[in-house]
């Protein structure tokens, strides 16, 4: 019976955070300019698998790496972020060719996949490793990241206040081996099927114009060319 419980409540998760973005979002108002050679963002919106799983479907995104964000270095690993005292975030870092996908874009389908009214909590899981926040790589992405969180607030897109953060990045630590690729590796798992497959279908329903269907690695397997 708790099983059966536990299972329901991550369904009704997944539905409610579904159902707040039902539509595509306004474009941002404010956009860094394409420029030569490839960009970075680092974007954490609770577990990782989901989020990495996403990005790997955007046209124009090179590599797609899971890893751990906002704490030291020292305390980067699973084991110990998953206690929630680390001030690490699972987290996701995106390398993107500013040419085909913009910073903007990648925040529009970011806000579009997950909730971000909710504190320290993405569907099931709950604990400030699980916190949305944009770790910005420089001072324009975090004023066009912040200026995006007005505009949506502005427009009153949610159904609460947006709690996700916006910090200068302090340093992002990859995951171990097993959580790379998970989602691709993993599409029949229960936590997948519930919790992450929902977020690659909006994906493409809501931004058809940029999802591919052959996915990047987010181990430096560059499939660009395989749209």
């Amino acid at each position: 019976m708790l099983k059966f419980v536990v299972l329901f409540a991550a369904v009704m998760a997944a539905a409610a955070s579904a159902e707040e973005t039902s539509r595509a979002l306004p474009v941002p108002q404010q956009d860094l300019p394409a420029s030569d050679g490839l960009q970075t963002a680092v974007l954490a919106g609770g577990c990782f698998w989901g989020m990495q799983g996403v990005f790997q479907h955007v046209k124009g995104v090179r590599v797609v790496t899971a890893g751990y964000s906002g704490g030291a270095a020292s305390t980067a690993r699973y084991n110990a972020v998953e206690g929630g005292n680390t001030g690490h975030a699972e987290a996701v870092r995106v390398t993107f060719d500013p040419h085909q996908v913009s910073y903007g874009r990648l925040l529009q389908i970011y806000f579009s996949v997950m909730d971000p009214t909710t504190l320290n909590r993405q569907g099931p899981d709950q604990g400030p490793q699980y916190r949305s926040e944009v770790f910005a790589q420089e001072p324009r992405q975090q004023q066009i990241a912040a200026a995006y969180i007005a505009q949506l607030g502005a427009a009153h897109v949610f159904g609460g206040p947006i709690v996700t953060r916006v910090s200068l990045q302090r340093g992002f630590y990859p995951a171990e081996d097993w959580h790379q690729d998970y989602l691709l590796k993993h599409p029949d798992a229960p936590y997948i099927v519930y919790n992450d497959l929902p977020k690659l279908e909006k994906l493409q329903a809501l931004y058809p114009a940029i999802y591919r269907s052959r996915p990047v690695s987010g181990t430096g397997i560059d499939h660009s060319n395989q749209e």
